[in-house]
């Protein structure tokens, strides 16, 4: 016998085109009734426009953002004329843009972007 409310949440995002994640939260209620033992009542709650803004925003730096070091990538890799000197140029450009894009999150782009163009360079360049 459930007595207090339950609460349900499931995040879901989109790919590549439509960058948008929707939190949907579904609040199921028991009611008793006298006459039949109980009923359930589902409700949806979305979030508030400006939260929903936000998120929709949020996810568009992500996608550009995400767009922008495979190119990089991608550059570094098959250009066969860039020099050394050019691509650590464009590392550390992909990097500034990134850091303002998403000014807090240095750590995040040390873990996940900065392997990637090391071992990329290492590669291309037959560096250590």
């Amino acid at each position: 016998m459930i007595r207090a409310p339950k609460l349900a949440q499931w995040q879901w995002g989109r790919n590549a085109g439509d960058a948008v994640n929707i939190q949907i939260q579904i609040q199921i209620r028991r009611r008793k009734k006298k006459d039949d033992g109980g009923s359930m009542e589902l409700q949806r709650a979305e979030p508030s426009g400006g939260e929903h803004n936000e998120r929709i925003e949020e996810a568009r730096r992500l996608r550009r953002l995400q767009v922008m070091m495979s190119m990089v990538m991608s550059v570094i890799s098959q250009d066969p004329d860039l020099t050394l000197e050019e691509a650590a140029e464009m590392a550390a450009n992909a990097r500034r843009a990134a850091l303002n894009m998403f000014p807090d999150k240095e750590l995040a782009y040390d873990i996940l972007y900065r392997p990637r163009l090391q071992r990329l360079m290492n590669e291309r360049f037959r560096l250590q």
